[in-house]
């Protein structure tokens, strides 16, 4: 790091995800800001504006005299901007860009973009077209408050391809306003990947362009590309994302912008362990009633994993998952371990509602709860009488007649035949779906010998779904292991999150994240490792799988110390990825683009 002093006198960082939350970047901007307004007085953020997300996010306020000139300027070509804080940590001074007045010079924009880059956008839809038009806007934008900012030295700090056109703007009105353009994964890379393209192996022999036309996204690519090229300062993500970003966009990134977490905003150790007890309850509730009905579990010696993220079947390894737990259960069950795992997919998918079964399973153990709810003061002191008069309490003294059979014949309506459901909700064209047809194939049905059970379970995880009711970090905090092994990640925030919830979690050495952790777990081959790094680059499937299969055997077989232990180590390890220790290198990419 040559220096963590910032020169720039402004920086204006623009994403799309700024006040609209449609992907990871999200929380990339949004957790980030309160750490950079300690390093720089004059910070600011500019989104696109949605009235009904900026009713939300935005709380609005006067300009600054500088900006309300420059809005003022930009409002005569019909630009309308939006000022205020957004409302997360640091409240970082935002402008959100209504840019409607131009989409009628969006074929005009078009054309620029092809005369000036050669960018192809003549058969593009609104998914790039929008951007494209606001991004613009943008530019417009960042020349008006240039011109009203004489001698002061600005930088604009753009996010993926969705804000690039903002630079060509900028390069073409000859702005003295610098440029750092920041790919948080390439656009051919992820298409290549998710089709099932060995895209590391192919990295030195292929014709971008050629591939990206193939796919279908030459837009974007031309357009990312020429942003990379553009720009005064070149960066990505992680170490990963810069390999493969030197090869697709023909520059190699000047700088590393890992992404971080707030720390601080997370629970310590000790409210961790506090909050696992909870919500592990909760968890274990929901799997009463989803496999007592057809069996019992013992969950004394059940532990949970899970994946969690974007339905990626093949870029977050989900097909290489699925494989591995195959090997597990057929391992424990071989072994006629008592262990038994619960794996959930926590996997969004569009659902039409909790299936039937489910329900009903759910129904009849609520009813059978609330019914010995109902009677437990009288059986408690049942209990307490038996006790303190010396006599061994027993079910004819706890229970009347009535009672027991009441409640025989509510098992009755509980218990079922067959297995329990792999799949909670319905979803559309549920017999080709490709999660539940590799857990067909490698016979993870929930079959009452099999030691591995496997819960598809495709909705949010915002609290209120119906059946498990936890948030996305509870839950998360409730299990024992969480397990992304990742073909392509460029960062990948759910095995930084898990740890930071003090949960061990599995990463790859080709996800960004995972090459960050290689040299800071203090023993890779220690079996208390808190995050381990599966080895992905340039190994086969099957090598992957069994390593996979191997650590998570490896785990399921540690004692309650060991496991606790890596809660420690896990929750130690994700200081490292503290954004305070992050933003020093967005100082170094920003001193670097104001250099000659």
């Amino acid at each position: 790091m040559t220096q963590t002093k910032p020169e720039a006198d402004y920086l204006f960082e623009v994403s799309w995800e700024v006040c609209n939350k449609v992907g990871g970047i999200y929380t990339v901007v949004k957790s980030k800001a309160y750490a950079m307004k300690e390093f720089y007085k004059h910070y600011f953020l500019i989104g696109p504006y949605f009235p009904k997300k900026a009713m939300i996010e935005l709380n609005e306020k006067e300009p600054p005299e500088q900006l309300k000139k420059a809005f003022e300027d930009v409002k005569k070509q019909g630009i309308s901007c939006y000022y205020g804080t957004w409302d997360v940590e640091g409240s970082p001074d935002t402008v959100l860009i209504d840019f409607n007045s131009l989409i009628k010079r969006k074929n005009d924009i078009k054309k620029e973009l092809w005369e000036s880059h050669k960018i192809d956008s003549i058969n593009s839809k609104w998914d790039f077209e929008e951007p494209m038009i606001w991004s613009w806007a943008v530019g417009i934008l960042l020349c008006a408050i240039e011109s009203r900012l004489p001698d002061k030295k600005i930088i604009g700090h753009f996010h993926e391809w969705l804000s690039g056109f903002a630079i060509f703007h900028l390069k073409k009105c000859r702005s003295n306003v610098k440029t750092v353009f920041t790919t948080h994964a390439t656009m051919l890379g992820r298409a290549m990947a998710g089709s099932g393209e060995d895209i590391y192996k192919l990295l030195e022999t292929m014709n971008p362009e050629e591939r990206a036309y193939h796919y279908g996204v030459q837009d974007k690519f031309l357009t990312e590309r020429a942003s990379a090229q553009t720009a005064d300062i070149f960066t990505t993500v992680s170490e990963i994302t810069a390999l493969e970003a030197e090869k697709i966009l023909g520059r190699k990134p000047e700088v590393i912008l890992n992404n971080g977490l707030t720390m601080k905003k997370f629970p310590t150790i000790e409210e961790t362990s506090m909050k696992h007890l909870l919500t592990r309850e909760k968890i274990r509730e929901f799997l009463t009633f989803h496999f007592f009905p057809y069996y019992t579990v013992d969950l004394e010696h059940n532990l949970i994993f899970f994946i969690v993220g974007r339905y990626e079947f093949k870029n977050k390894g989900i097909d290489t998952m699925i494989k591995a737990l195959k090997k597990l259960n057929e391992k424990l069950k071989k072994e006629k371990s008592k262990r038994t795992i619960s794996v959930f997919f926590w996997i969004p998918m569009e659902t039409h509602g909790v299936k039937v079964e489910v329900l009903e399973n759910k129904n009849y153990y609520r009813h059978i709860k609330n019914y010995i709810q109902w009677h437990s003061q009288d059986i408690l002191r049942k209990i307490v009488m038996d006790i303190v008069t010396s006599k061994t309490p027993s079910v004819k003294s706890m229970f009347t007649k009535r009672f027991l059979k009441d409640l025989e014949k509510d098992l009755i309506q509980f218990k079922r035949h067959g297995n329990p459901l792999v799949l909670t909700h319905n979803i559309s064209d549920e017999k080709n779906d490709p999660i539940l047809t590799a857990l067909k194939q490698a016979g993870l049905d929930n079959k009452k010998d099999d030691p591995v059970k496997t819960i598809v379970y495709p909705v949010y995880l915002d609290g209120n779904d119906s059946l498990i009711n936890l948030p996305y970090y509870d839950a998360i905090a409730g299990s024992h292991l969480g397990l992304f092994p990742s073909y392509y990640e460029p960062w990948g925030y759910t095995p930084l999150e898990t740890a930071a919830m003090g949960v061990a979690s599995l990463t790859t050495d080709l996800a960004g994240f995972g090459r960050f952790m290689e040299t800071k777990i203090p023993d890779p081959k220690d079996k208390i490792r808190g995050i381990y790094v599966l080895k992905r680059f340039n190994l086969t499937e099957e090598q992957v799988v069994h390593d996979m299969f191997k650590t998570m055997y490896e785990f399921a077989n540690l004692s309650h110390e060991d496991r606790v232990k890596n809660k420690v180590v896990a929750k130690s390890l994700a200081n490292y990825a503290d954004w305070k220790s992050f933003v020093p290198n967005y100082i170094e990419a920003h001193n670097l683009s104001l250099k000659d």
